[in-house]
């Protein structure tokens, strides 16, 4: 076994861990930028996790234990657009929320602008340049910390403008095995019984996280020019599910809010999420009555800000151009998910389903009108596609006055199943039945082996289109000249004793 197909090689251990890749080359340069985002997204996890508990109705601490793992997760139900509303609003809200999104657009726009480090930079410039990219690459907790302060401010003076995160139990989960039975209102409700409540759910929601978490993945790694391992996504958040069961946690799944902070605040490794999670940790266990004043306002501003830029508006213009068709799922997905995210990404998925299974049904053809009928499909050949093909040779050839032979230029065809055997098998049948030929040209040695199997009654073969015209346009009763399975019997037998490769 060759040492990279080894499923303890070095190499698959760096696949499956991936902290061995990036703990050997750590700098202190990652360090900072880490403790930075991880601080960043620290200060808004327990906030966020609290105010999805609120939305689903759940007790606030089950919410805050699912964050306490150090890695950037969030409590599934996402807050509907029905609850939205301006008839609830409140101007100390709205002013806070405004000015905090204004603040963090100016810091950003720092930061962006800033003028890249010189050697020959005076001290003076080099520390105050350092204080400015530290103060903008943090601006999430900086205006998060100020927003406290200001809301803790009022609250002294008896004044309360704000709507605050509130208090929450303090002390960490207990680590213990789920129960499998619940007792409730002295009736003792059983696991299958659990199972029978969730119905559809516990498939349903299952598959929305596993969505979820591939879309910010694939949206960052995109946007950040690196490329993802699907099944390390999925076991990971297997592995966490699994782990965070014996917390007490809720489902847990990537989450586009804290991700895109992460990213804004210049994440290196993954070891912002240890930061994330050791002051989750210490807040849960020390600092809830802190974590108490942050307005959901100043929270809602650093998630708003950081989740705009992922919305891409010139994606439109190019879909337009290239590929209008893709315009349909992205409509159907951005529409629907105003009033359920997973629902918005479940109806897109169905909807990408549908248009490539109707590019499957209804493979486009290359057609040539002659005294033969020559017809070339220009992909694949499976079962929804048979119907629609047969449909095209009989329209062109049988059903002609009078019938004509046909050709199958096979080129692009690299399989075939069951289903297009036997509609094949039928169609020879038909030809047969009007005293015509249908002959096969370019047939790939997979899709020949196949069709030989099959021993089609009727069924002739050419290496090239000139061939098979030849062959066609010869008087009936003629003996054939050509490559096809009467005139060489011996190839025939050949390829059905051959391997199953190619």
């Amino acid at each position: 076994m060759a040492p990279d197909t080894c499923c303890c090689s070095a190499t698959a251990l760096r696949r499956r861990l991936p902290v061995l890749a990036w703990v050997p080359d750590y700098s202190l340069q990652w360090l900072r930028l880490d403790f930075i985002a991880g601080l960043s997204v620290g200060l808004t996890v327990i906030p966020q996790a609290l105010a999805y508990a609120e939305v689903a109705g759940l007790p606030p601490q089950g919410s805050c234990w699912t964050s306490s793992p150090a890695l950037s997760l969030k409590a599934s139900p996402p807050l509907p657009a029905s609850q939205l509303a301006l008839d609830r609003s409140r101007v100390g809200d709205a002013v806070l929320g405004l000015a905090s999104m204004l603040l963090l657009l100016v810091l950003k726009c720092m930061r962006e602008h800033m003028p890249p480090p010189h050697p020959e930079m005076p001290l003076a410039v080099k520390f105050s340049r350092g204080l400015v990219w530290t103060v903008t690459t943090a601006r999430n907790a900086l205006v998060v910390s100020s927003a406290a302060l200001i809301a803790y401010a009022f609250e002294v003076t008896g004044s309360h403008p704000f709507v605050l995160t509130g208090k929450i139990a303090e002390g960490l989960p207990p680590v213990r095995i789920p129960p499998f039975s619940v007792t409730r209102d002295n009736k003792t409700i059983s696991f299958s019984e659990m199972v029978q409540d969730m119905g559809a759910g516990l498939a349903v929601v299952p598959l929305m996280g596993l969505l979820e978490s591939i879309a910010v993945a694939k949206s960052f790694a995109s946007q950040n020019n690196y490329r993802i391992d699907a099944n390390q996504e999925l076991l990971a958040i297997g592995l966490t599910n699994v782990l965070g069961s014996l917390v007490s946690s809720y489902p847990v799944t990537g989450s586009f809010g804290r991700t895109a902070v992460n990213a804004q605040t210049g994440v290196c490794t993954p070891a912002g999420g240890l930061v994330t999670g050791a002051l989750v940790l210490l807040s849960l266990n020390y600092l809830t009555s802190l974590f108490s004043y942050i307005p959901k306002s100043a929270l809602a501003a650093v998630i708003i800000t950081a989740v705009t830029p992922l919305f891409d508006v010139k994606i439109f213009r190019s879909l337009w151009r290239v590929q209008r068709l893709d315009l349909l799922p992205l409509c159907v997905t951005f529409l629907l998910s105003f009033w359920e995210i997973q629902y918005g990404i479940l109806a897109g998925s169905l909807v990408s389903l549908l248009i490539l299974l109707h590019s499957v049904a209804r493979p486009k053809t290359q057609v040539s009108e002659g005294q033969i009928f020559v017809l070339q499909p220009a992909s694949g050949l499976y079962f929804p596609a048979i119907d629609a093909l047969r449909e095209a040779i009989t329209n062109r050839a049988l059903e002609a006055s009078p019938p004509r032979s046909a050709v199958l230029e096979c080129t692009h065809i690299s399989s075939v199943d069951y289903t297009v055997i036997v509609g094949l098998g039928e169609l020879l049948e038909d030809f047969q039945k009007k005293g015509v030929a249908l002959a096969f040209v370019g047939l790939q040695v997979p899709v020949l082996r196949t069709l030989l199997a099959a021993d089609l009654k009727g069924f002739r073969y050419f290496t090239t289109l000139e061939e098979a015209e030849k062959f066609l346009q010869q008087e009936p009763g003629t003996e054939p000249n050509s490559i096809h399975e009467d005139a060489v019997p011996e190839q025939r037998s050949s390829l059905l004793k051959s391997p199953s490769g190619p």
